[in-house]
C-alpha cells in the first residue's frame, strides 16, 4: 500500500466509525477464503459490513471518533464488523462464532461504550430493530382489530334477528 491508498483506507474507515451504530472486533484464527466469504455474506444479509483492515490504520481512523476506546482491541489478526442497526454486527458474528471456531468475539463498542465479548454475545441475544418494530405494530394493530370486531358483532346480530323475523312473518 502506498500512502495515497493509505490516506484513502484511514479515511473510508473513519466515515463508516462516524455513520455505524456498533463495531464488532473478531480474531481471525485461520478462517478460509471460503468460510471469510460465507461470513461477509452474512453480515450483507443483515444490513452490515465484515472488514479486514491494518491494525495502525484503524487506529489513526479511530482517532476523534466515539470508538476510540476500542483501540486497545486491534492486536493481532482482527476484522471489524460494523452495522447502523445496533444488533446486526453482534448476532451475526456471534451466530457464526459458534458454528466455527476459527472465529473468535474479542470485543467492541455500542457508541462510546465499550463491550468486551461476553457484552457482544449479550447484545446478539437482543432481537433486532426489525424484529422490534414488528412487535410494536403488532401491538398497536391488535386492539384496533377487536375494536373493529366488537363495534361488527352489534350489526350482525341485529341483522340475524331482523332475519329471522322476517322468515317467521314470511312463513
Amino acid at each position: 500500500m502506498d500512502r495515497s491508498q493509505k490516506t484513502e483506507a484511514v479515511a473510508e474507515l473513519n466515515r463508516t466509525f462516524n455513520e455505524v451504530a456498533v463495531v464488532v472486533v473478531t480474531r481471525n484464527l485461520g478462517l478460509t477464503v471460503a468460510q471469510s466469504t460465507q461470513l461477509r455474506n452474512k453480515m450483507r444479509e443483515a444490513g452490515a459490513s465484515y472488514k479486514v483492515s491494518k491494525n495502525r490504520l484503524a487506529k489513526i481512523a479511530l482517532e476523534g471518533t466515539e470508538y476510540a476506546g476500542i483501540s486497545d482491541l486491534l492486536t493481532g489478526p482482527v476484522a471489524l464488523a460494523t452495522s447502523t442497526d445496533p444488533v446486526a454486527a453482534a448476532k451475526v458474528a456471534s451466530d457464526f462464532a459458534k458454528t466455527n471456531d476459527k472465529l473468535e468475539i474479542v470485543g467492541g463498542a455500542m457508541g462510546k461504550q465499550v463491550l468486551d465479548a461476553e457484552g457482544i454475545k449479550a447484545l446478539a441475544s437482543l432481537p433486532s430493530l426489525d424484529e422490534l418494530r414488528a412487535k410494536l405494530i403488532g401491538l398497536v394493530q391488535a386492539p384496533a382489530t377487536k375494536l373493529a370486531t366488537i363495534t361488527q358483532a352489534p350489526a350482525a346480530q341485529i341483522a340475524r334477528v331482523l332475519s329471522a323475523y322476517a322468515e317467521k312473518d314470511a312463513a
